[in-house]
């Protein structure tokens, strides 16, 4: 099964491409945000490209893992997105996954202009890789 995984930003949506078959999780060119309705045409027209059967998107718990204003957009963007899609949607735990990303960039030195320009597809791919992960446990 293909599954797009999405890192939900204020500026970009992070894209990540995976399948169950292979396990792994492959980071696409981030999405510039415009206005709601731009945006989930973006996202619905990606999953109908890429035969997505599920959309994982990472959600922004606060680090005691209560919920506040960034989840609750999130949340608000994946119920906008299944009037679109008829897709079953997996909220993920992002918590510091931009942090791991951008950690890992700078130990390879990567400069700071190209971390900005991928970081929330490399978010992504983290987010996605981690819920590919947990459902090839689940599958053992």
């Amino acid at each position: 099964m293909r599954i797009i995984g999405l890192d939900h930003g204020s500026r970009r949506i992070g894209v990540a491409i995976g399948d169950t078959e292979t396990g792994m999780a492959f980071a696409r060119a981030a999405l510039r945000r415009r206005n709601l309705d731009h945006d989930l045409a973006l996202v619905g027209e990606l999953c109908t490209t890429e035969g997505a059967g599920l959309v994982v998107i990472g959600l922004p718990l606060n680090m005691d893992g209560s919920e506040g204003p960034r989840c609750q957009s999130v949340r608000q963007f994946a119920t906008n997105l299944l009037k679109l899609k008829d897709l079953p949607i997996l909220f993920w735990d992002e918590r510091m996954s931009t942090m791991a990303i951008e950690r890992a960039m700078i130990a390879h030195d990567v400069t700071r202009a190209r971390r900005d320009k991928v970081i929330d597809q490399a978010a992504a791919a983290f987010i996605l890789q981690g819920a590919l992960d947990a459902i090839g446990r689940t599958r053992e």
